[in-house]
């Protein structure tokens, strides 16, 4: 069996955030496929990050797709200004959505590719009509917030779970997986049907990018 490549973004939330443009820069010279950017509100997620204009400064700097994850209470109300700063995919969770399906409409509408989250304690089939609409599918490992923390086991058999699905039905979604990953455990989460692997404090933390890229995508 041919060994699965994965494409790797890294989170800028692991990043020095007076220094991205370099953080983005670093992702592009150690091969990095995405810029994975966390949007929290301090409401859904205990935490403040990024707005739309970290996007649009950091948008010239790249040519990487910028894969921006919304962890908000409205997401309905960050679609279009996120879009419009440069966003080539928009993940919302679905926990903080009442009418999915149009805020998935409003995405495509707005030039983007639509993905839906989980949080760890979210079901997958609570998710299931809306797999056949999204370009994305992402699983959180942990529970969303801050960088660092450990991969919450149970969370392994969504990806599992999600790849299975996929495979019956015949959808074409990605599987992005986030929190907790390492060079340890990327390969056992490529092979459990993760197509994209979110990384930040292994990537940004390295002491080899280059080398750490190559064992997190599956190639080293």
């Amino acid at each position: 069996m041919e060994k699965k490549i994965g494409i790797l973004a890294p989170s800028l939330l692991s990043a020095d955030f007076g220094r991205l443009a370099e953080g983005v820069g670093l992702i592009e010279t150690a091969g990095g496929d995405w810029i994975h950017v966390d949007v929290m509100d301090g409401h859904f997620a205990e935490n403040l990050s990024f707005g739309p204009k970290t996007v649009s400064d950091l948008r010239p700097c790249t040519k990487l797709p910028m894969d921006v994850h919304l962890m908000v209470d409205n997401p309905a109300a960050f679609i279009r200004p996120f879009a419009s700063a440069g966003a080539d995919y928009l993940t919302f969770q679905i926990e903080a959505a009442v009418h999915t399906h149009r805020i998935i409409q409003s995405i495509r509408e707005a030039g983007a590719k639509p993905g839906i989250c989980l949080v760890p304690g979210t079901p997958i089939s609570l998710a299931e009509e809306l797999l056949p609409l999204v370009d994305l599918v992402l699983i959180l490992m942990v529970n969303p917030g801050f960088g660092g923390q450990k991969l919450i086991p149970p969370c392994l058999e969504k990806i599992s779970r999600l790849s299975l699905i996929r495979r019956e039905k015949n959808y074409q979604y990605l599987i992005s997986v986030d929190g907790g990953v390492t060079e340890e455990n990327a390969s056992g989460l490529l092979s459990r049907g993760a197509d994209v692997l979110i990384a930040g404090s292994s990537f940004f933390g390295a002491k080899a990018p280059g080398l750490s890229c190559r064992r997190l995508k599956g190639q080293d």
